[in-house]
């Protein structure tokens, strides 16, 4: 690892962890009805130096700062080390290596929307089963907003294409292990008071995490990454790696 990286994932996790805390500390939402998972606009930091720096350092630095949170405003390292660490990491990792790819739009997009469609169809029969009509609603229009905001970047910004794809990806992915690792916690050890706290929950806890998560942390990678990463590609061009995956492209079409 380059000390450049090693650098940029400390100062990510740093970031992610203090902005975070704060955050929480004037917003101290968490999951409706069962507590534990926060609300956590801040996940758009790591994403931007996944960008940047490569899926590494987005990996680590997220990791790194989701940890030092947790410690701060529940005191559960093994808790933090689970669930929050190990999904921060690969979340993010695949957020960096897939926004760094060119992908096909059309083919992801069409497989995306099946996929996501028969998840959320899952997941709001749930939400009806246990909890409320309100609930349900609001789910409904996060998701659709979400999708929408996905489909206008990609078509009038197709250079931000891979970053929507790879948020997705990479959120659902996280939130599922949030989900479902903070629910086998529950079932051994009693979970942090300071977040709502609780003893051996029921399995539908875990689809409700892991609903809030991506519900409502997608539409700050959507909406708030593309305005930070042009912002930070005019000031540090250097650090676009599509330019250097267009460049690696160009020369394969010439050996060619």
């Amino acid at each position: 690892m380059r000390s450049i990286d090693l650098t940029a994932s400390v100062v990510c996790g740093v970031l992610y962890g203090v902005v975070g805390y704060i955050i929480f500390l004037f917003t101290p939402i968490t999951t409706p009805g069962i507590g534990i998972v926060r609300f956590w606009p801040s996940v758009v930091i790591p994403a931007v130096f996944a960008f940047l720096f490569g899926p590494l350092v987005g990996g680590l630095g997220a990791a790194i700062g989701i940890f030092i949170s947790d410690l701060l405003i529940h005191g559960d390292p093994l808790l933090s080390l689970s669930a929050g660490v190990t999904a921060n990491f690969i979340g993010f990792y695949l957020l960096g290596y897939i926004s760094r790819l060119k992908l096909n739009w059309t083919k992801v997009i069409s497989i995306l929307s099946v996929v996501l469609l028969i998840s959320f169809s899952i997941l709001e029969y749930i939400l009806l089963t246990y909890f409320s009509l309100n609930a349900t609603i609001l789910f409904i229009g996060l998701s659709i907003a979400s999708y929408a905001m996905v489909i206008t970047i990609g078509y009038f910004y197709p250079q931000w294409r891979s970053y929507s794809i790879a948020s997705v990806v990479g959120l659902l992915v996280g939130s599922t292990i949030i989900g479902f690792v903070v629910w086998a916690y529950s079932q051994i050890f009693i979970l942090p008071a300071a977040v709502g706290g609780g003893f051996q929950l029921p399995l539908y806890a875990a689809l409700i995490w892991l609903i809030w998560t991506f519900a409502t942390e997608i539409p700050f990678l959507i909406i708030l990454g593309p305005p930070i990463l042009k912002v930070c590609l005019q000031a540090f061009p250097y650090l676009n790696p599509l330019k250097e995956l267009d460049a690696k492209v160009s020369r394969g079409y010439e050996k060619c």
